[in-house]
């Protein structure tokens, strides 16, 4: 086991997480190498995760999510992340193909793990979510979208489901692939990276 603290990330993972990922060698060590630095034990529990991901959303308070992701990405459910269940989260929740970060989604709805998504997993997840959004992006918000309650509510109608309905994974996939509006309401994008990627297209 003297390998795993040695700092530096055996060939196998390596190779198999530039298989995975878009990272290359480089990004992949270096992180390894802040990761030790901050789970010294090589794993990342669950309020470790919070902790990093906070930093990430300074004015917001994301535990709720951040619990989610965490769960969602939690492969062997040991209650613990490893690097590489935390790269692939990285990856996923930030450069992973639509169809993989589908998946991901999915499997982050899935609150209770049974395969189905109900109206009140999507209105647990939504709620989290708006604990991340900031006073005046709430403001920015559509009627008919500015409360959990509401967005749910229309993702569930986008789907065509009534309200004791479950969702399967197939369902989830192809209809948000087919309807833009089900992927902006499930996702979080605040109203100013929304604005910043506008000004970047031609």
């Amino acid at each position: 086991m003297g390998n795993s603290k040695s700092g530096s990330l055996s060939k196998e993972i390596l190779e198999e997480l530039q298989l995975n990922t878009k990272f290359t060698e480089e990004e992949l060590s270096a992180w390894y190498q802040s990761f030790l630095k901050e789970c010294p034990s090589g794993r990342i529990t669950r309020q470790e995760f919070q902790t990093i991901y906070a930093k990430f959303f300074p004015e917001a308070d994301p535990k709720a999510y951040a619990q989610h992701v965490f769960r969602s990405f939690d492969a062997n459910s040991d209650g613990t992340l490893d690097f590489k269940e935390y790269v692939i989260a990285l990856h996923m929740t930030s450069a992973g193909k639509s169809s993989q970060k589908l998946e991901w989604a999915f499997s982050l709805y899935d609150v209770d793990g049974n395969g189905t998504i109900s109206k009140n997993e999507v209105l647990e997840i939504i709620t989290a979510i708006f604990k991340m959004i900031s006073p005046e992006d709430m403001k920015q918000l559509p009627d008919d979208e500015n409360t959990p309650e509401k967005r749910a509510e229309k993702i569930w109608g986008f789907f065509g489901k009534k309200d004791d309905d479950k969702l399967t994974e197939k369902e989830f996939i192809e209809g948000t692939m087919a309807n833009k509006e089900i992927l902006r309401l499930i996702q979080f994008e605040p109203q100013k990276v929304k604005e910043k990627l506008k000004e970047k297209k031609p």
